[in-house]
């Protein structure tokens, strides 16, 4: 599966995350030390969700305001 992520170089190295899944971010060194790192974030998060998802009835809904 693929997912689009934002780069963002800083004096630190590169901080990464992942828009479609809220609150899936990383960091590195270097951009390749980054899109490793967020790859492991994204494949962490997924296992999390379906864990979560298991245990909980979760339900997403789109409402008007």
């Amino acid at each position: 599966m693929e997912y689009r992520v934002v780069l963002i170089e800083s004096e630190e190295g590169w901080a990464v995350s992942c828009p479609a899944l809220r609150g899936c971010h990383s960091q590195g060194a270097t951009r390749e030390e980054a899109l490793n790192n967020i790859c492991d974030a994204i494949r962490d998060w997924i296992d999390a969700e379906t864990a979560e998802a298991e245990q909980f009835r979760i339900i997403e809904e789109t409402v008007s305001v």
